[in-house]
């Protein structure tokens, strides 16, 4: 594990989930009201002890890093309606929209600490 990766965590990788996961639950409330549209989500937790061990980054020459390439990203799963929907929907709207809300605050908490990371790199490098 790099330099780069111990001073950011495991929160660099908890964005990207985080993202997918809130386009996913967007696409689920967007499509409440679709005949026999099916839930969508992934399984962040396992999803973040995937990426865990691959969060590493390739090096191209001495000095220099890039993202390595090849890094699978989240799978998508169909979630499980606690009441189903006589026209196959699966989607229930208030769960959707709770589950957004939680991720959206995660993702706002992971970007705060990576900002304040940033944050300090920049003070340190002016010497502050």
């Amino acid at each position: 594990m790099g330099t780069i990766d111990r001073y950011f965590g495991i929160h660099a990788a908890a964005l990207e989930l985080r993202a997918k996961r809130l386009d996913l639950l967007a696409s689920n409330i967007a499509n409440a009201a679709t005949p026999g549209y099916k839930a969508r989500d992934i399984d962040f937790a396992g999803q973040l002890r995937a990426a865990g061990g691959s969060t590493a980054l390739a090096t191209a020459a001495p000095g220099q890093f890039a993202q390595a390439a090849g890094r699978p990203g989240p799978s998508a799963g169909f979630r499980v309606p606690v009441q189903s929907s006589l026209d196959g929907n699966t989607v229930e709207l208030s769960t959707e929209q709770t589950l957004f809300a939680e991720n959206a605050v995660r993702y706002q908490s992971s970007l705060a600490f990576i900002n304040g990371r940033i944050a300090q790199l920049n003070a340190a490098l002016k010497g502050e």
